[in-house]
């Protein structure tokens, strides 16, 4: 009895364990550069010696060449020879299989014509018969087709046909690893400012298009944020859904490093069907502090820098606003943030959600600073003006003046950046007003402005060779 009781207890371990290798067979990883690993899990029926298995149900983007397939029941089972077999059925194919045999076509005049198919095209088709040779016209003709027979060498769907050598017979477990394209995630985020522009909550979504032209059910979810290297590395749009505001929910991702990327896997199983955009929340923070900056910044206007001349110049613009804020876990933050758009809302005095602006974000490690430029201020406006110009002998003298104006009802400070022509041999010789060095060639001026009311800047730079 006791031996009895082994017995029963083994096999319904083994039947537990065999059931959760089946539910642990599909898991798919997603790089946000259009592709995916896909990882199949399937049992097989072999015997020992050579067989032949069909591979249904593979994306119809794969990459033959990147197929990877192991027996984990049978380490010496190998493949040795795979073919890949995307010629799916359709009427003209269907119809090329035929040629020179024998088919039946009835016509919408439920005329019937029987005999052996010579030629077809996409107007006609061609029969000998015992009458002799008919040609029947396809369009708004033809009512029905009827064949003798499946023809050999059909497939319905994607395939991959492998030629097993193995080394034992029965059931094997087998591991199928390869590489599809055009399928893709993206991260969007949505930011909600409090009333005094000192705090945000931020939402994170992850979405995931697939567009391979297979199913993926019940699969363990992994997505990889960052540059991977590929042989033949193609470029591809982004395929943006309409965004829509979601109530809080709690992220379902887990992130952790991986290499020099970073890996965020789903804490349930998903289901992702061919041409469809699923969405999961990726992270929930509230309360975020952030700051607020005016910035009136000349080179990131219209020319992407100055340059020597010495004709007058003026720049009139209003001036960015700016928010940035810490990716760090004091900031209810603290996970590497994958790149995406982040749009920006803010309640108006109804209480009523008003979209404010967006930028986007590369992929930001912990403890990063994010800087979103999200629009210009539409009562703050900046001028820059070249005032004055002379060159003398190997030496070059330039002065300039930078006005700002504050139409707002509320003192506002405003953070003016100036870029020098040359990043060594020069000089501030003058300035009406505080300023550091940023970099090699950029200045830095912090301006507050009273309510209704202009400030001026002057200096002038020597430049020297």
């Amino acid at each position: 009895m006791f031996e009895r009781k082994k017995k029963i207890l083994f096999f319904a371990l083994t039947f537990l364990f065999s059931n959760f290798l089946v539910a642990q067979g599909l898991e798919l990883t997603v790089y946000n550069q259009n592709f995916a690993l896909v990882k199949d899990q399937r049992y097989f029926d072999l015997k020992k010696g050579l067989n032949k298995i069909q591979f249904q149900d593979v994306a119809a983007l794969i990459e033959p060449t990147s197929v990877y397939f192991i027996s984990l029941s049978d380490p010496g089972c190998v493949i040795l020879e795979q073919n890949y077999e995307y010629d799916l059925v359709s009427s003209d194919k269907l119809l090329s299989k035929y040629i020179d045999k024998n088919i039946k076509v009835i016509t919408e005049d439920e005329r019937i014509f029987e005999g052996r198919l010579l030629s077809y095209d996409k107007d006609n088709l061609i029969i000998s018969s015992s009458e002799g040779l008919n040609m029947i016209t396809r369009k708004d003709n033809i009512a029905q087709i009827i064949f003798e027979k499946i023809s050999e060498g059909f497939i319905t769907k994607p395939t991959l046909v492998w030629k097993v050598e193995s080394t034992k017979s029965g059931e094997h477990l087998t591991e199928v690893s390869y590489l599809t394209k055009r399928v893709n995630w993206y991260c969007e985020y949505v930011a909600v400012l409090d009333n005094e522009d000192r705090s945000m909550d931020l939402d994170g979504w992850v979405s995931i298009t697939n567009q391979s032209g297979a199913t993926f059910k019940n699969a363990k979810l992994k997505l990889i944020a960052g540059e991977v290297k590929r042989a033949r590395a193609r470029l591809f749009e982004r395929e943006y859904i309409r965004y829509k505001m979601k109530e809080i929910s709690k992220p379902q991702f887990k992130e952790k490093a991986f290499f020099e990327y970073h890996l965020y896997t789903l804490q349930k199983r998903t289901t992702l069907k061919n041409n469809q955009t699923k969405q999961i929340s990726l992270l929930n923070a509230n309360q975020l502090p952030i700051k607020k900056e005016f910035v009136f910044d000349p080179s990131r206007g219209k020319r992407s820098y100055l340059y020597y001349s010495d004709r007058e110049e003026t720049i009139k613009e209003n001036v960015r606003v700016e928010l940035e804020f810490v990716n760090s876990k004091r900031n209810h933050l603290g996970i590497p943030l994958p790149e995406g758009k982040v749009k920006v809302y803010k309640k108006d005095q109804d209480g009523s959600l008003q979209f404010i602006g967006e930028d986007s974000i590369s992929h930001t490690p912990k403890d990063e600073k994010v800087r979103l430029y999200i629009g210009d201020a539409f009562d703050v406006i900046g001028e820059r003006k070249r005032i004055d110009f002379k060159k003398e002998y190997r030496t070059m003298y330039e002065s300039y003046e930078i006005v700002l104006r504050n139409h707002k009802e509320k003192d506002v400070e405003v953070k003016v950046l100036e870029k020098v022509w040359r990043y060594s041999n020069w000089e501030i010789i003058d300035t009406s007003s505080p300023w550091k060095k940023k970099d090699a060639s950029t200045l830095e001026f912090k301006v507050n402005i009273p309510k209704n009311s202009e400030r001026k800047i002057n200096y002038t730079v020597r430049y020297w060779w």
